[in-house]
């Protein structure tokens, strides 16, 4: 008979999808998880833990696994070497009972590679159970690639960059009402379908509500169907609701990809433009504005890096959430650590070309806000720095809760140690 799966070979599965195929952590760990239909919320929840932990911590996992080996574990097949460092993210960093996590992996090995590769992962997987426990933070830090290290202290400092990559656990799911009036009773029903469930109001969006443990996808959420619950992580809820969009205004969503912000735009009242690259996101974006019952003026496919396409008016309000590194999302995407990543000079440089460009069309006296899902100054400061040439002054963010947060600044950078979001770098400015 076919093995079901359990928590731990769905885990590795996920990690070899990532590795091999380059699939997203995310994406690859939803589709598992919906094949293996049999788990329940707590096996769920500790294949979720271990893909994610082990990502995080996988450079220093494989050096000790190889320092204990008799050969490199690169040289064994793919899933035989996930189920070792699944096995070897649990005996040292989680409270699971060592002779569990071996005997599972060797038992997987087996499968994947017969008795003989079986033996010599339970040899290897044996010593590391004998190991003294390390430090997680100590292994995290290790495992983040020299370069964005010291990117990541530039902009934080040391102590700000150990933080960031310490921030480990896998985020909540962020919910989105349509005004912040709807929140508590959302979070009433929600908290009555999902008894067990965790729910919070978030720490910096009038709008969030972060929750855990729903067991099933937010799609099929109460209030869904009829628009009133979004999926959109807190923290890009801020950056829509910092442009201060308000109702008979023209807004221009520059950068909108599927729609979210521009989701949250339009549902102010304001005449939304939205544009992106890639036209096959403008057309997801139209269909989840029907689901909102909200609507744009008009959609344009742009590349703004270099120019501005068929988009000719000029607008009260101008967003430019611009392409980046992600670096900020790096709690939800921890298989950006183990991929190559593009010169930051070569992001900078871009980025100022698209904000130039969108913000040529903000009218004198409107306003523009640039944002990117990244904490590093190569993305922020040194872009913003080329904003003056354009007539662009630094002014405080049209929307009470951002300025709140800002603490009365024209820039801000949410940080997920501190604010609990993902990490962020957002700025506020006039046209004179």
């Amino acid at each position: 008979t076919k093995q079901v799966p359990g928590a731990r070979e769905v885990a590795a599965r996920v990690v070899v999808r990532v590795l091999r195929d380059q699939s997203f952590a995310a994406a690859a760990l939803e589709t598992e998880l919906s094949r293996a239909a049999q788990l329940d919320a707590r096996d769920r929840g500790l294949a979720t833990e271990l893909v994610y932990g082990t990502l995080r911590v996988l450079p220093w996992i494989v050096a000790e696994l190889d320092a204990r080996a008799k050969k490199p574990t690169e040289s064994l097949p793919w899933e035989a070497r996930a189920a070792l460092w699944v096995a070897a993210q649990q005996i040292f960093f989680m409270r699971v009972p060592a002779f569990a996590a071996v005997d599972e992996a060797v038992s997987a090995v087996k499968r994947a590679a017969g008795p003989h590769v079986a033996g010599f992962a339970n040899a290897v997987l044996r010593k590391l159970a004998a190991a003294p426990k390390p430090e997680r933070a100590l292994a995290v830090v290790a495992s983040c690639p020299r370069d964005l290290r010291d990117a990541l202290e530039r902009a934080l400092g040391e102590e700000g960059a150990r933080a960031f990559v310490s921030e480990t656990e896998p985020p909540p799911t962020g919910l989105r009402v349509r005004e912040p009036g709807a929140r508590a009773g959302v979070m009433k029903r929600l908290a009555e379908a999902f008894p067990n469930a965790e729910l919070r109001e978030g720490r910096v969006s009038p709008l969030c509500i972060d929750a855990r443990g729903l067991g099933q996808k937010p799609q099929s959420l109460p209030g869904w169907d009829d628009g009133e619950l979004s999926i959109q992580e807190e923290g890009s809820q801020l950056v829509a609701l910092a442009i201060g969009a308000r109702a008979g205004e023209s807004v221009l969503d520059a950068c909108a990809g599927r729609g979210n912000k521009t989701g949250l735009l339009a549902l102010s009242g304001a005449e939304v433009d939205a544009c992106d690259r890639d036209p096959r996101k403008l057309d997801r974006l139209r269909e989840d504005l029907a689901r909102l019952r909200a609507s744009v003026h008009a959609t344009h496919a742009v590349d703004w890096s270099v120019g501005s396409g068929d988009v000719t008016g000029a607008y009260d309000a101008v967003l430019v959430d611009a392409p980046c590194s992600g670096t900020g999302t790096l709690r939800r995407r921890p298989e950006m650590l183990l991929r190559p990543r593009a010169p930051l000079a070569e992001r900078t440089k871009s980025q100022r070309a698209i904000a130039l460009a969108a913000a040529a069309h903000v009218k004198p006296g409107g306003r523009f806000v640039y944002a990117v899902c990244s904490v590093l100054r190569e993305e922020a400061e040194d872009v913003i720095e080329a904003f003056a040439a354009a007539s662009l002054e630094p002014a405080p963010f049209a929307d009470a809760a951002t300025n709140e947060v800002a603490k009365g600044a024209s820039s801000l950078r949410l940080l997920p140690y501190i604010h609990g979001t993902d990490g962020y770098f957002l700025a506020s400015f006039r046209k004179r």
